[in-house]
């Protein structure tokens, strides 16, 4: 499988690095810059003028860090017309343009659209490029071992795309059954997660994403809700999911 990754400044590095430490899949990477107008009359103008790496649209499947309302709509658009099967939008939707522009492209090029606050909640969806990806990429889904009650193995079996869960499996090791869920939490969020702070989603959910998984792999009771924001909009074929 190819995976597209288009960066901006530090956003969508530490993914590139995922996929490399920790998948099989082949990558290719395209990069907008990291300063942008706030407004950007002819989206299309400014892709021709920086000159952005059209390989990239080779892959089954794109992850975007443009986090620009106005760049994101314009690169789906373009994906769509080569074929590309999916794409992922990290950030929220007030950073990747109208919901109403994206069930459009989606509708015109059968392509699938996600836009998802933060990574580590995608799933598989019943679509072949994402639920690939989502094999190895996504919500966190670990494996535990024990010895006299404390961690003696943590295995990563998904992993968040930002590589948190790596991380977070190399912190439990030793720790106490008790103590290891809410620690799971607490490693994530020191990575550090990247994801927005001060609101009931970013950064607050990778943690609990993270606490839930460690509880799941201890068999307790995990009651996780995500809050509104963090939850992805899925839109294929122009219809919107509600998730």
């Amino acid at each position: 499988m190819r995976v597209g990754v288009i960066t901006r400044g530090k956003y969508g590095e530490r993914l590139i690095d995922t996929i490399m430490k920790h998948t099989d899949f082949d990558v290719v990477q395209a990069a907008v810059p990291e300063l942008l107008p706030g407004f950007i009359e002819d989206p299309d103008e400014f892709l021709r003028s920086i000159g952005l790496n059209e390989d990239v649209f080779s892959a089954d499947l794109i992850v975007m860090y443009t986090l620009h309302p106005d760049l994101t709509p314009a690169i789906a658009r373009m994906a769509g017309e080569r074929g590309v099967k999916a794409l992922l939008i990290p950030g929220g939707i007030g950073r990747a343009g109208s919901i109403e522009e994206l069930r459009s492209i989606s509708e015109r090029y059968n392509i699938y659209i996600e836009v998802d606050e933060i990574c580590c909640t995608l799933e598989k969806v019943g679509v072949d490029a994402v639920d690939e990806f989502a094999e190895r990429l996504g919500r966190p889904e670990l494996r535990v071992e024990l010895n006299s009650g404390r961690i003696s193995r943590v295995d990563v079996v998904r992993g968040s795309p930002c590589g948190s869960t790596w991380h977070v499996a190399r912190e439990l090791v030793g720790k106490s059954v008790a103590e290891a869920p809410s620690l799971a939490g607490l490693a994530c969020q020191q990575y550090p997660c990247r994801a927005v702070r001060g609101t009931p989603g970013g950064i607050h959910t990778s943690g609990d994403l993270h606490k839930s998984a460690m509880e799941r792999a201890l068999g307790l009771r995990s009651e996780l809700t995500l809050p509104r924001q963090s939850r992805p909009i899925r839109i294929r074929g122009g219809v919107v999911e509600a998730s």
